[in-house]
């Protein structure tokens, strides 16, 4: 396990409007904001794009991630970490549980998701943490590697 130790900073209560791509405009949001770590809650709705649920076969190295795509307006609740990449740009990890009629979908959503009428995030800047995403050369991923401050 590796840890990083921080406290939270800033706190933002945001109104994703109609058609918000995420996970971009969060990104682009905290860019500018000058959040490098925090943490990210979502409720609202979710209109169109995929959401990644898992890999094709769990035993292949680098994983085939099996896409799914949005059909129609879901209800979405989801959580995210934020760190930035090797380039220090802030990119955001979010999981997150999508209902629609019955149905649920859970997964990773990807770029290009897009916001159905309304989202609401709450962003959580965490302050004195030293984070940063690093491509795993296995996996193919970039991970989430917290450093000892």
């Amino acid at each position: 396990m590796k840890v990083s130790e921080g406290r939270v900073g800033r706190v933002f209560v945001i109104r994703l409007e109609d058609g918000d791509p995420m996970p971009e405009c969060i990104e682009r949001f905290a860019e500018q904001q000058g959040i490098s770590v925090g943490q990210a809650i979502l409720v609202g709705g979710i209109g169109g794009g995929q959401v990644v649920v898992g890999p094709r076969r769990s035993d292949e190295m680098p994983p085939e991630p099996m896409l799914v795509p949005v059909d129609g307006a879901h209800e979405v609740a989801g959580v995210g970490v934020l760190a930035p990449d090797q380039s220090g740009k802030p990119v955001l990890h979010i999981h997150a549980s999508l209902g629609r009629s019955g149905n649920a979908l859970t997964g990773c959503l990807r770029p290009g998701v897009t916001t159905w009428l309304v989202g609401e995030v709450i962003l959580y800047e965490i302050l004195g943490a030293a984070a940063e995403r690093i491509k795993d050369d296995a996996s193919g991923f970039t991970l989430l590697q917290p450093k000892p401050a």
